[in-house]
């Protein structure tokens, strides 16, 4: 796929999960930015992309995929929206160059020039042929991923497949490794590559004929689809951060009425997109948990810089910075996040709050959520009904969620402007339950 369409796939795919169908056609393609056409043949492609990655097919190929997404998607353990990451982002002649290398070096070690032979006699006839430049690079490749290695010291190099992950281990340590990596990515961030392995192990489980194969120790509920799409830019994020480069991307905030720009090539249907040009220096990455969210903090010429993944479009590379440069903006960045709840740069801010004790027999399941969830804030207080529990943070925007959540086991003491606004939203609450009859 192209970058633009797989930066469009990704978008529809987010809208597709985030409408569930509420949306017709051509509100679904204004919202995008794109035309009716585009959709239509957005639609099939996604279609056939499933067709040939997907396990799980419904038995109706002619299903739409909206209602495949929309009645499927929460009732598997397995995120529905991994088949883009199972098709890749790669061209048709890539696909069949690197299934025939490691096809041919499933079987015993070769050279550059032994593969070049093997592609060419395998080769579709309605392809280009590669060359040997064209091979070594996807060998390159290969062995940067951790596919294949390189078996001798002297040139030729002879390579072979790096499989000894499941040749060299028995069915019962083949499922615990399974098990482990099911959990980890179920459970941590990122988790793309965690699932891929995992379905890999999956099938060498099966072609073994394990009876432990069809066994499923944990289930899953998966909720957030977008942290599953915005993965699809966080290894060209973290490659810009380690190699102190700055990047270019169209950005369209949440606040806009389009997440998509198409990119039109015909004059005649030109038209300006309301998305962002930026260019920006990455510093860090970070992951909310509790909205299941991306973002990135930047350095620009006025200052810290935060930008949400679900809405950068085209990502590309540019100009390194120097080191020592890079260094002086992360440690800015580091302080003026040193408080932060999550990503909130502002005004440092004591926040007290009270939290009771509920009282039932089993431990007291609020003071240990405090102590889990509260990063570093301290408990300063503490009786048989309540505690008080401070921290220092960069406003209260970020935190207030956190601490809504507790409900009634929660009294906000400090800042009074925070607590006026706590007291406001409970009497708004109250207010909707004001005009029920009580005899109902």
């Amino acid at each position: 796929m192209a970058k633009e369409s797989f930066d469009k796939e990704i978008q529809f795919l987010r809208m597709l999960v985030l409408t569930s169908g509420a949306y017709n056609r051509q509100q679904f393609a204004d919202r995008l930015g794109i035309s009716v056409n585009t959709f239509d043949k957005t639609l099939r492609r996604l279609k056939d992309i499933v067709q040939h990655t997907q396990q799980q097919l419904p038995e109706d190929q002619g299903q739409e995929l909206a209602d495949a997404i929309r009645y499927r998607y929460h009732d598997t353990s397995d995120p529905m929206l991994l088949f883009l990451f199972r098709a890749k982002s790669l061209k048709e002649s890539e696909s069949h160059r690197l299934a025939l290398l490691i096809a041919a070096l499933h079987e015993q070690t070769q050279t550059a020039m032994e593969l070049l032979d093997c592609c060419v006699s395998g080769f579709p006839a309605d392809l280009a042929l590669p060359d040997e430049k064209t091979i070594r690079k996807d060998l390159k490749y290969l062995e940067e991923v951790g596919i294949i290695r390189k078996v001798s010291a002297s040139r030729p190099y002879r390579y072979g497949i790096c499989h000894e992950l499941v040749t060299e281990l028995s069915d019962d340590e083949l499922q615990e490794v399974y098990d482990f990596v099911d959990i980890m990515a179920n459970t941590q961030v990122p988790s793309i590559q965690g699932y891929l392995l995992r379905d890999g192990l999956k099938k060498h489980l099966t072609r073994r004929e394990s009876e432990a194969a069809a066994v499923l120790p944990f289930w899953y509920k998966y909720h957030y689809y977008s942290r599953i799409l915005d993965e699809a830019h966080l290894f060209t994020l973290l490659e810009a951060i380690r190699s102190h480069r700055r990047i270019q991307f169209l950005y369209f905030s949440p606040k806009t009425d389009q997440n998509y720009g198409s990119r039109n090539t015909n004059p005649l249907f030109e038209r300006d997109s309301i998305g962002k040009q930026v260019t920006t220096l990455p510093l860090k990455l970070v992951y909310d948990h509790q909205y299941g969210r991306w973002y990135l903090l930047s350095s620009e010429r006025d200052g810290i810089r935060k930008y949400r993944m679900e809405g950068m479009t085209e990502i590309s590379l540019s100009e390194p910075v120097d080191a020592a440069v890079y260094h002086a903006k992360r440690q800015v960045l580091e302080e003026k996040t040193r408080y932060s709840w999550l990503i909130d740069t502002g005004r440092p801010v004591t926040v007290r709050a009270r939290f009771y004790n509920p009282g039932t027999p089993g431990g007291n399941f609020v003071r240990e959520r405090v102590l889990m969830q509260g990063q570093w804030g301290e408990i300063t207080e503490e009786t048989d009904e309540s505690f008080i529990y401070e921290i220092t943070v960069n406003g209260w925007t970020e935190i207030r969620p956190w601490l809504r959540s507790f409900g009634s086991s929660c009294e906000v003491l400090e800042p009074r402007q925070l607590r006026q606004e706590f007291i406001a939203e409970w009497k708004e609450i109250q207010s909707y339950y004001e005009s029920v009859r009580e005899n109902i």
